[in-house]
């Protein structure tokens, strides 16, 4: 017994050797990863802690596939399943010339679906995801993180380590691919171009969020014209149209699960109704399927072939929704509900029409209508209204999340965004955007008063955002994906030679009501491009001016300046370094809190990102200061936290950092801390506007701040001692209270630059910022505990 007592005791001493030999390796290499770090000017260290391994989305059954498919039926195909109700009308506004016609357009459609909803989205851009998330933000996110062709140089290496950045590219390393990547890097018009193509398609699917609601809802309204006339039928459309903004505030979420049985319901209508047509009065359509029919229109028909085009591409309309919604779902659900619901209907539903038309051709006006069997008519009706308030909704959720994505990269002016769903975070409502929508359909509504008119605006804005997303998505497969340059030529001859030649017809209707998706999307694209330029420009003056160490060492040898209880949060874009706004407040009130933390929200390339891998700590040496710099990391589709919430996740991520620093110090000794307590933020020809003054400050901020010198303490504070220590020193400021410092920067040109410039910033963008949001509304920053500090800065 004595023996295996001996050998059991021997066999435990093994093993836990064998442990500490191995932890020792596992904090070597740990400390060799922070230390190489620790080589860049960024918010590092909380970053070693970050898992490399990327989260994969997790494999769905069939089961969750097959309802996610059916969910989607309801949310993404409202706009494509609503298009049976103009597309002949609008493509026939002279009436029927041959009846050959019928069947050359009907061919025109059938391609045309084939080649692009189903060709291109379905098969080929929707694997063109930033995990999971489409749109031309998300295509521009998912370029600007294997590419640096982002305008605001924030890019920090520990970005890579989140793990849903995932730069998963293909294992064959070909030459053009860096090439290219090398060349886009290094061209600021590259930058300028792509950022250009991502606010215009931003702006044509807004364009879209605005003509959707009204041409689908006249359209279905429209099915009473034979007893109203119609000033009477756009009045019912406006107040149709003014009831569905005004529910927005409730969101999608709420009517959700009505919507995929109402789409679902008016497929099964039109499918049937088609499938009824085609064997009633002329099965004969289904030669359209032969492409020859459509040579034979065109040799027909020439220019005025061409020009019908216009009405033909609304039979795609809302194709860009299937990209933009699959956030939502996922590629699969969108392929399988596409090719085996909407795909077949919307044919069926076409053939049929036609199969009417071919026996009454005089009736293209009203085909759809005319062409419902009469006991299937008000029911019929009343589905379709319904089908054309669903596919209005689903555009304005659309153009809602597209805008949110652009305001938290930096290229919309500063809204208030609710977001209404807790299950889907991609469904938000944005108060200031609907009713700017509402009055822009009402007046699109008493302007254009028929859908033959609207639809001249209509395509231009779709089909232009289509070209954008082919050339993005082109750029992809070169660089990201790798793949041979013949199959991307291909891909962009293709679709991009047939989107050019639609674009073109649309563009003969510029005076016909073209010039409003076009004058809209310039609009906007100056608006979004104007505040990126002074977003971008501020960003630039704050790293050229950021604090030296210099500074900090005469500030702390400083008697005036004094320490008092509590914790500073003082917020700014600047992500590495100190902002200039801290002398500014220095100089102002000479106090500052026993703990201050920089704070800088940062938008991220990513759809989203992990709560856990949210903050990046790090500290202002020495760390007796006890100062940190803190960047607060977040995607486009993040939900920005409730005051409360944030305040106590911030605390307890620094609580969590003074832990990691703590033994980060225990194990690099004495010596390595030596070694690497130089800060790498040492600017000694920073420049500081002279400063213009606290701005806004509230008694209980300035109590809270307190210069009263009884309950100050010298710069440097108590000595730093062990983590627990630390950590009571944290809660113990923490009680004394938590003020917010936004800094407040008044954006003026610079007097030696171009009148353009001074145009654009005395103007136009102190215009936007004066009548939109300010930052401590966005952040929701409690009043009573807000300090605003201003200065001027001249860019």
């Amino acid at each position: 017994m004595s023996g295996e007592a001996d050998r059991t005791s021997i066999e435990e001493e093994m093993d836990t050797g064998k442990e500490t030999v191995e932890k020792n390796l596992k904090l070597k290499e740990r400390k060799v990863s922070w230390a190489k770090l620790r080589r860049v000017d960024s918010l590092n260290l909380e970053a070693g802690r970050v898992s490399m391994t990327a989260h994969h989305p997790t494999k769905m059954g069939w089961r969750m596939t097959l309802s996610l498919a059916f969910q989607s039926i309801g949310i993404v195909y409202g706009d494509i399943g609503t298009s049976p109700l103009y597309v002949y009308a609008s493509t026939f506004p002279n009436k029927i010339k041959n009846n050959d016609d019928i069947l050359g357009v009907l061919s025109l459609i059938i391609y045309t679906i084939v080649l692009i909803p189903m060709l291109k989205y379905v098969f080929i851009v929707l694997w063109a995801n930033d995990n999971g998330n489409g749109g031309a933000f998300a295509l521009y996110s998912l370029i600007c993180r294997h590419i640096k062709v982002s305008l605001i140089p924030n890019q920090q290496p520990e970005d890579r380590e989140l793990s849903n950045y995932k730069l998963e590219t293909p294992s064959s390393q070909l030459k053009r691919a860096h090439k290219l990547k090398d060349k886009l890097e290094g061209s600021h018009f590259a930058r300028i171009l792509l950022l250009l193509l991502a606010i215009m398609g931003t702006s044509m699917v807004i364009g879209d969020g605005i003509l959707t609601p009204s041409i689908s809802v006249l359209s279905a309204v429209s099915g009473i014209s034979t007893s109203l006339r119609q000033e009477a039928i756009v009045g019912i459309t406006i107040a149709i149209l003014i009831f569905l903004f005004s529910v927005q505030r409730f969101g999608t979420d709420k009517v959700g699960f009505t919507f995929a049985p109402i789409i679902f319901t008016w497929f099964a209508f039109i499918a049937g109704i088609g499938i009824y047509n085609i064997f009633k009065y002329d099965i004969g359509v289904l030669r359209a399927f032969n492409p020859k029919y459509i040579y034979d229109y065109f040799k027909r028909n020439g220019k005025q072939g061409w020009l019908s085009l216009g009405g033909v591409f609304l039979c795609i309309t809302g194709s860009e929704a299937m990209f933009a919604d699959l956030g939502h779902f996922n590629v699969r659900a969108i392929q399988i509900s596409f090719t085996c619901i909407t795909g077949p209907s919307i044919l069926a539903a076409y053939c049929g029409q036609a199969a009417f038309l071919r026996k009454f051709p005089e009736k293209v006006a009203n085909t759809f209508y005319e062409s419902i069997p009469d006991p299937l008519y008000w029911p019929t009706f009343v589905v379709a209204v319904a089908a054309a308030i669903i596919a209005s909704q689903a555009m304005i959720s659309g153009a809602f999340s597209i805008i949110s994505q652009a305001l938290s990269l930096g290229c919309f002016p500063r809204v208030k965004v609710v977001h209404t769903s807790t299950k889907h975070q991609g469904q938000v409502y944005i108060p200031e955007v609907n009713y700017m929508f509402m009055i822009a359909c009402i007046l699109v509504c008493a302007a254009f008063k028929t859908t033959e008119k609207m639809s001249h605006a209509y395509g231009i804005a779709v089909v232009g955002d289509m070209m954008i997303t082919t050339n993005l998505v082109s750029l992809i497969m070169l660089v990201i994906w790798k793949k041979n340059i013949w199959r991307v030529a291909l891909f962009y001859m293709v679709f991009g030679f047939t989107e050019f030649i639609y674009f073109s017809s649309q563009l003969t209707k510029f005076t016909g009501g073209g010039y409003f998706p076009i004058v809209t999307a310039i609009f906007l694209t100056t608006v979004m491009g104007i505040w990126h330029y002074v977003h971008k420009e501020r960003y630039m003056f704050e790293l050229k001016n950021k604090v030296s160490n210099e500074y900090l060492s005469e500030l702390a040898n400083n008697t005036d300046v004094r320490r008092v209880p509590g914790i500073g949060l003082l917020y700014s874009e600047l992500v590495q370094g100190i902002p200039p706004i801290f002398p500014h407040l220095i100089a102002s009130v000479p106090s500052i809190h026993s703990v201050v933390v920089f704070v800088s929200i940062k938008a991220i390339p990513v759809s989203r990102v992990a709560s856990e891998e949210r903050f990046l700590f790090r500290q202002v040496k020495p760390r007796e200061y006890r100062i940190f710099r803190c960047v607060v990391r977040h995607g486009y589709n993040d939900v920005l936290e409730d005051p409360v919430d944030f305040e106590s996740q911030l605390i307890q991520n620094l609580k969590a950092f003074i832990q990691q620093e703590s033994f980060m110090l225990e194990v690099e000794g004495t010596a390595n801390e030596q070694g690497r307590s130089t800060t790498t933020s040492n600017n000694p020809s920073s420049r500081i506007i002279p400063n213009q003054a606290v701005s806004q400050a509230s008694s209980d901020s300035i109590r809270s701040l307190g210069v009263s010198a009884t309950k100050s303490s010298t710069f440097s504070s108590p000595p730093i001692q062990g983590t627990e220590e630390e950590i009571k020193f944290i809660d113990k400021a923490l009680e004394k209270g938590v003020v917010y410092m936004l800094a407040e920067a008044e954006v003026v040109a610079h007097p030696n630059s171009s009148i353009l410039n001074k145009i654009v910033v005395n103007y136009a963008y102190n215009f936007l910022r004066k009548n939109f949001r300010q930052g401590q509304n966005l952040l929701s920053i409690p009043r009573n505990r807000l300090l605003k500090v201003g200065m001027t800065y001249e860019i």
